[in-house]
């Protein structure tokens, strides 16, 4: 009974992802949903990036927390249109499922926006089991977490198009290799495109940016 339950619930999430889909693909919109780990660094990426987005094309982000709106209210801080979506009240869910996405797209003005980032809740797990009706996957892993994240939590590493290896302006402080982190990466996902970043100092994230506007030229047709 319980697998029914669950299977059900997963059915109604992927029907309501592929209206989001098919929505998006009529008004050249991209979306993408980034993932990835409490701290890994998604808030401090996209302070980075959006401003160099948006000289090219207009950026909105939806962000997923349990509770707060701390991330919400630093990306306000860019100019970009941000919309905060709580799990608390219904649950603390450590997730975005695709009705509450689509909710969250709804109080945004899509007709002004070429692209949607999407800040899932802080969790390597839940969030890669829940398609939100996004055209690419971007997973944040950052190196203070250890070389062997992407063995240990497949999935998410399996189903995303790109990962930035973040803070790797650490690596001289820790006991890790930086070419681990795509070694095991890639014995996941071969063809993965991997970024190795620093969202302290800026460094690599201009080629995931360039990545990012070309896809949504490719979407904008």
């Amino acid at each position: 009974m319980e697998i029914k339950v669950v299977r059900k619930v997963l059915d109604v999430n992927d029907t309501i992802a592929e209206q989001t889909r098919g929505m998006l693909k009529e008004k050249g919109l991209f979306l993408i949903n980034m993932m990835g780990s409490p701290g890994a660094g998604k808030t401090s990426v996209l302070e980075k990036i959006l401003g160099a987005i948006n000289k090219e094309f207009r950026a909105g982000v939806v962000v997923g927390d349990i509770a707060t709106t701390w991330d919400s209210d630093r990306l306000s801080q860019t100019g970009v249109p941000v919309v905060q979506i709580n799990t608390e009240p219904f649950g603390g869910d450590c997730h975005l499922t695709a009705n509450v996405v689509k909710e969250g797209l709804n109080q945004l003005d899509l007709s002004r926006l070429d692209l949607v980032i999407v800040e899932n809740v802080g969790n390597l797990v839940c969030p890669a089991e829940f398609d939100i009706g996004q055209d690419s996957r971007a997973v944040v892993l950052s190196v203070t977490e250890g070389e062997d994240k992407p063995i240990k939590y497949p999935l998410v590493f399996r189903i995303s198009n790109t990962a930035l290896v973040n803070k790797i302006d650490l690596i001289p402080h820790l006991d890790v290799e930086l070419k681990s982190f795509s070694q095991n990466i890639r014995a996941i996902n071969p063809d993965m495109k991997i970024f190795e970043v620093s969202s302290k100092t800026g460094q690599g994230l201009d080629k995931w940016v360039k990545w990012l506007k070309d896809q949504v030229k490719a979407k904008k047709g």
